[in-house]
């Protein structure tokens, strides 16, 4: 279990995560992939993809950095949009357009995306809890559920 601390969650301002947001993917461009992508460290630590929707009003590529870590074959991240009220416009997009692009750091993914339910979606954050034990300090200031995504792979 993670021995980070259970209190009070704090967030930055909106302004500073969205920048530090866009750093990110600006890392991750420049440097054609080879840096902004991560694996889940250990047991309390999650890693970074980079997952490719189709844009549902415009039918264009878009993509995003999302926090994940591995279930099996599947890779699980929240639908949360820096912890704001809104559903972030990639959940969105993947819930319109469920076959999606992954690429992590040792290659590239075709995936299938759901929302976890039931036992699964308890189990799935649970484990979130572990990794971040302020998960659920985080979520109470959406005034929705946040979603459990699960990235299953696709057949070929």
């Amino acid at each position: 279990m993670s021995t980070r601390g259970t209190s009070k969650a704090r967030i930055p301002p909106r302004w500073f995560i969205r920048c530090a947001w866009a750093v990110h993917r600006g890392l991750y461009r420049v440097t054609r992939g080879r840096l902004g992508l991560s694996r889940p460290k250990a047991a309390d630590r999650w890693g970074v993809l980079r997952l490719t929707t189709v844009g549902r009003r415009t039918g264009l590529e878009r993509g995003v950095m999302l926090g994940y870590f591995e279930d099996g074959p599947n890779l699980i991240t929240l639908a949360m949009n820096g912890w704001g009220a809104a559903e972030p416009a990639w959940w969105l997009n993947l819930q319109a357009h469920p076959d999606s692009t992954v690429h992590l750091p040792g290659g590239v993914r075709q995936v299938h995306g759901r929302a976890a339910e039931g036992e699964e979606r308890a189990r799935l954050w649970g484990r979130w809890r572990e990794i971040d034990g302020k998960v659920d300090a985080l979520a109470a200031r959406r005034p929705s559920e946040t979603a459990v995504v699960v990235l299953e792979p696709r057949a070929r």
